[in-house]
């Protein structure tokens, strides 16, 4: 038998052999055919991979060397705010950035940098598999790659893009020393405040040369480049602060374990505090202000990317209103600048600063904010900080809170008209921390409703009420209504949140108002209506906007109540009375903070919200000082300076409008006068709220033993347990009661008395709990 014979003989043999096995096992291929399918497709992706690698080539440059400016324009999309954007950059060589900033970047971005080939296929996978798990999405990206991104592609993220800079990743490797390519991306990169290169960076964040640079300061630039905006600690949120720090410490132990390093000299090293912003050219007076919250916004929301946005070229249509911007300047020089006399005062007149912001309540608009009087002097923009607590106006969202909750925790029904004992440094029962809140001038208001302890903001009723609510319920009814749930000062563990150590922005309280002007129906303040780039062809770039639908907050009669209360501490009777002056309806609150470090005003008409808030800040240290002394007066109170500006504002704002009433459907019939309290009213003989209604008549009962006297006031007589009346509506001074006259005028200083004690904050510091009013 011949060899061919026999090979045909064994071939034959095999096609029996499979003729006989199941059909389902005939239907998979053999082990030939298997192999030689993956080798013939290894071998096309070889091709493939050769022939993309030799047609993909190394592009130019993209426009980024010369990106146009951003161009902002108010609301009119014709008037315009501000151009920005023009890349702030200068390049440097690798020799002048020192060995130990690039080690620094290294470890933080790519710790195989100077090992692989321009990509890395075990973290690409590592990234693509974390993806996959639901764990987000993943980088796993070079420096290399990011190079090649930052100088010769785009941002966008598409299979294409990816694709070829893959490929030119590999090319620039072969290309190019480890040391330019290492180069180029730090003078590429975007390092946040508008700065384009490690040269910039620098400058921008300590205010030195690239080649001054310490080990530490080039460690934090390093830990800028993964999220530059939100880890610069200088405007960071505590959070994000946290982890700046933390990716810090990560680019240093990097250096560490790379061999970079001495495990000495990391122990050494300390956190740099970077300088603080300074203004960015072209921004001066409010466009600053207006420019930063308006790119907040496109960032926050997830519209664009902060790289992409300060690569400029797009035209920006903002929702903010110029006369209203204007009129808004205007009030606050008018109220309060024309009052202050820095040289005759220097310790009191001095870092004086305010925060605001007007929202339309139907839309959710930001038509106007105050961030100070010139970015160019005061780079800061105040209408976004989140440090300042806003005392007694947090009081509607106890309110709101109670009527959502209708009974107390024993029972007892909660609304508008329910009355509580008004006693000065009553101890809250109930609450999860000891607090006894006074009252103003340590008042003893008797037995009042909420409405009336709303009217004068009296501390021991709403800190009563509030735990009767329930702090978790209060608390989520404050993020419900618009209060960011990342702010601090509101722990459910501590008591004292009812009376407003919360720390949220002019803009979010505006936010938070305008839910109650909306009739509960909650909009997330925006302030960019379009948004547009041409690019370099003709082709037009126009990202989605965000939908702007409204959200259920609260039920309409819960937040048409609270209204109803709002307009009657916008009464002569009420602590915001100043802002009758506006001559429309209007309702608000008042709010002045412990030790007088803040004061407030909030408040709207059905056609807009508006919310002022007052503060003193050690320039260099940033720290709060108190208001006492603020232009020759002994206190500033919410109802001062802060109501005057905001009616003002309003009314240059709503100039020329219709004045529109308050569409209330509020579940109950107008209280009427009987409701408010008489002279000699009796204090309740509980320490929370009476199961009587406020028409309802209380026996007489002593203030329970429990609750501490108020003492006397050294520099006046002891205002006693009276409780004020219609007819005598002011019984003594009230820190948010601003005097009758036009302008503030000097009232006397509270009596000196010991300060309540400090109770635990979330994470163990102290919170002082002494009654923001």
């Amino acid at each position: 038998m011949t060899l061919s014979t026999r090979r045909q003989a064994k071939r034959a043999a095999r096609r029996e052999a499979r003729r006989a096995l199941p059909l389902w096992r005939r239907m998979l291929p053999t082990w030939r055919i298997t192999l030689g399918t993956l080798t013939a497709l290894l071998l096309l992706a070889v091709g493939a991979f050769a022939v993309l690698y030799v047609i993909v080539p190394v592009p130019d440059p993209n426009a980024h060397a010369v990106a146009q400016n951003n161009i902002y324009l108010y609301a009119d999309g014709t008037t315009e705010i501000a151009r920005t954007g023009a890349v702030n950059r200068t390049d440097v060589t690798i020799d002048q950035i020192p060995l130990q900033t690039q080690q620094a970047v290294v470890s933080a971005e790519d710790r195989t940098f100077y090992q692989n080939r321009g990509i890395d296929l075990k973290g690409m996978l590592r990234a693509g598999w974390n993806t996959l798990l639901g764990k987000g999405m993943q980088g796993g990206s070079t420096i290399t790659q990011q190079y090649v991104k930052n100088y010769y592609l785009t941002q966008d993220q598409t299979f294409e893009r990816k694709g070829r800079e893959l490929f030119i990743a590999l090319k620039v490797d072969q290309q190019r020393s480890k040391n330019e390519v290492l180069a180029g991306y730090l003078n590429s990169s975007y390092f946040g405040r508008g700065a384009y290169g490690i040269q910039s960076a620098a400058h921008a964040y300590y205010g030195v040369d690239v080649s001054q640079l310490t080990l530490g300061q080039g460690a934090y630039l390093a830990s800028l480049l993964q999220a530059p905006s939100l880890y610069d600690v200088r405007t960071a949120t505590p959070a994000n602060r946290e982890k700046a720090v933390a990716r810090w410490n990560y680019a240093l132990d990097g250096m560490v374990q790379l061999g970079f390093l001495t495990t000495a000299d990391r122990n050494a090293a300390t956190f740099p505090e970077p300088i603080d912003p300074q203004p960015a050219t072209g921004l001066a007076g409010q466009a600053g202000y207006l420019v930063g919250v308006a790119d907040d916004y496109l960032i926050s929301s997830g519209t664009i990317d902060a790289a992409t946005l300060k690569a400029g070229g797009w035209r920006i249509t903002t929702t903010f209103e110029k006369p209203k911007q204007d009129a808004f300047v205007k009030a606050v020089q008018d109220e309060l600048t024309g009052e202050l006399d820095p040289k005759a005062r220097p310790t009191t007149d001095t870092d004086v600063r305010v925060a605001g912001a007007s929202v339309e309540p139907a839309t959710g608009r930001v038509v106007a904010v105050y961030g100070g009087p010139d970015y160019a002097k005061q780079p800061f923009n105040d209408a976004l900080r989140q440090d300042n607590q806003i005392g007694s106006t947090f009081k509607p969202i106890d309110l709101a809170a109670g009527l959502i909750a209708q009974h107390t925790v024993d029972g007892r029904p909660i609304t508008t008209e329910t009355r509580y004992d008004g006693t000065s440094e009553r101890p809250v029962t109930g609450g999860p921390t000891p607090y006894a809140p006074p009252n103003e001038d340590d008042v003893d208001y008797g037995n009042i409703t909420l409405r009336y302890a709303m009217v004068k903001s009296v501390n021991s009723v709403y800190a009563q009420e509030g735990v009767d609510a329930g702090l978790a319920r209060v608390r989520d009814t404050a993020v419900k209504l618009g209060i960011p749930d990342s702010v601090r000062g509101m722990d459910p563990a501590n008591t004292s949140m009812t009376l407003g150590t919360a720390t949220p922005s002019a803009l979010d309280l505006a936010g938070a108002y305008a839910t109650l002007a909306n009739h509960g129906q909650a909009h997330t303040p925006w302030s960019v209506q379009k948004l547009e780039r041409v690019n370099p062809g003709g082709a037009v770039d126009v990202p989605k906007m965000p939908d702007h639908k409204a959200t259920d907050a609260v039920g309409r009669n819960i937040a048409d109540s609270v209204t109803d209360v709002l307009r009657d501490v916008v009464s002569p009777r009420g602590t915001g009375s100043a802002a009758l002056d506006l001559g429309r309806p209007a309702a608000g609150k008042t709010g002045t903070t412990d030790a007088n470090l803040s004061a407030w005003f909030a408040g709207y008409t059905p056609e807009l919200t508006t919310t002022v808030g007052l503060f003193r800040e050690n320039p260099k240290s940033h720290a709060k000082e108190p208001l006492a002394g603020t232009a020759g007066l002994t206190r500033i109170n919410g109802g001062a300076f802060p109501t005057k500006i905001w009616t003002d504002y309003m009314t240059a704002a709503l100039s020329g409008t219709p004045t529109r009433q308050f569409d209330l459907q509020t579940g109950h019939t107008d209280p009427g006068p009987d409701n408010w309290p008489t002279t000699g009213a009796p204090t309740s003989s509980s320490p929370g709220a009476t199961p009587t209604t406020a028409a309802a008549t209380s026996a007489p009962a002593a203030t329970p033993s429990h609750a501490p006297s108020a003492p006397a006031a050294t520099d006046q007589p002891n205002p006693g347990p009276v409780a004020p009346s219609p007819q005598n509506p002011r019984p003594t001074p009230s820190q948010d009661q601003p005097s009758p006259s036009s302008r503030p005028t000097q009232t006397r200083s509270a009596r000196p008395s010991d300060p309540p004690t400090a109770t635990a904050g979330p994470s163990g510091t102290a919170v002082a709990p002494a009654p923001p009013r």
